[in-house]
């Protein structure tokens, strides 16, 4: 029987979830279950062979037709030996060998990488990239992760540790990052940071005793009288869509940062296009076209508004197909693999 399929494995701070994708990237099944990040490695890695045992369970008779395991992951890890190093929201894991963990358990072939990446290439090879021969890929959330594909192979760098957009400063004097940095694009425009940004709007609110009157009645300046740390980038959008102009404000704040950094972009990599993923994405997509508006304030490149901006094909599955991703790779033989192509139960 041919080898088609791959299993994909998406890892995050609270979630492990698998699934089989062919090689057209349609998700034939899936799984999804809690993730153990306060234990030990052990515990964590209990989480991801239970998702995997249930996908592979489910799916027995497809078994013969697996090309590999993908696993994606929040970095800092080392793609080509597949090796978690010391992610934030993962503190079970320390320089864990997560390739070489799986394969041992299940016997298969694995690949790993970072999820931005992976997310990068799903797009690349079977989402609104395909066509394009070099894509930058980001994914807005609770951070900015980035990823960079050329010709359908991701880009890694020299050590497998390139494409950390997320961390590129656009204000030296800006908020304080997570990573340590100050001005860093997340510490500006993540749902984090457009959220911080909100909750400080309503702090000013109430300590002014009454919102603007064409706000009162928004979701936004609602919640002035609750605690501030309700406030989410998603009631943001709300309260923008019920015609709160400090939400709106917020919004088109975020929209210039990115634009901002979008053009130091395409100064550095003139992409064919950019991709726009992650749970930010759907609030951001009307902003879309300002963004490109603003990119010639931002950009030396005069071709700059040539270069489309999208919306990633894949919403919370972009992981999921990303990690099986890994596994349709033109050469299909990454440095990243661990273990022989012919691996088995």
């Amino acid at each position: 029987m041919a080898r088609s399929l791959a299993l994909g494995v998406d890892i995050g701070g609270s979630k492990v979830a698998a699934g089989l994708v062919n090689s057209e990237g349609h998700i034939l099944s899936k799984t999804r279950l809690p993730m153990v990040t306060t234990g030990t490695a052990a515990d964590g890695f209990a989480a991801v062979t239970g998702a995997v045992d249930a996908v592979l369970l489910a799916n027995l008779d497809l078994r013969e037709s697996l090309l590999g395991i993908g696993v994606c992951s929040p970095g800092p890890l080392d793609p080509r030996m597949g090796v978690v190093i010391n992610p934030p929201n993962l503190p079970c894991w320390r320089d864990f060998p997560l390739a070489a963990k799986v394969r041992r358990a299940f016997g298969f072939d694995v690949r790993v990488d970072n999820d931005a990446n992976a997310a990068a290439l799903a797009e690349a090879v079977w989402g609104v990239g395909v066509g394009h021969q070099s894509i930058f890929y980001a994914t807005l959330g609770t951070g900015i992760g980035t990823g960079i594909v050329f010709e359908q192979r991701i880009y890694h760098g020299r050590t497998g540790s390139a494409a950390e957009g997320g961390h590129v400063t656009i204000d030296y004097r800006g908020p304080q990052c997570a990573c340590g940095k100050r001005g860093c694009i997340e510490a500006l425009a993540s749902g984090t940071a457009l959220a911080q940004r909100a909750r400080q709007r309503v702090a000013e609110a109430q300590l002014k005793g009454s919102p603007p009157r064409a706000a009162a009645s928004s979701e936004l300046f609602a919640l002035a009288s609750r605690p501030a740390e309700a406030i989410t980038a998603e009631t943001v959008e709300r309260a923008h869509l019920d015609g709160d102009p400090i939400a709106t404000e917020l919004l088109a704040e975020t929209a210039e940062y990115l634009a901002i950094w979008l053009g130091s972009i395409i100064d550095l990599l003139e992409p064919d296009l950019i991709v726009i993923g992650g749970g930010m994405s759907k609030v951001m997509e009307p902003w879309f076209e300002q963004i490109r508006d603003r990119l010639p304030a931002w950009c030396l490149n005069q071709r700059c508004l040539e270069i489309p901006l999208r919306r990633a094909v894949y919403g919370e599955d972009a992981g999921l197909a990303g990690a099986a991703a890994l596994w349709h790779q033109p050469d299909q033989a990454p440095r990243s693999s661990v273990g022989s192509p012919r691996g088995a139960l």
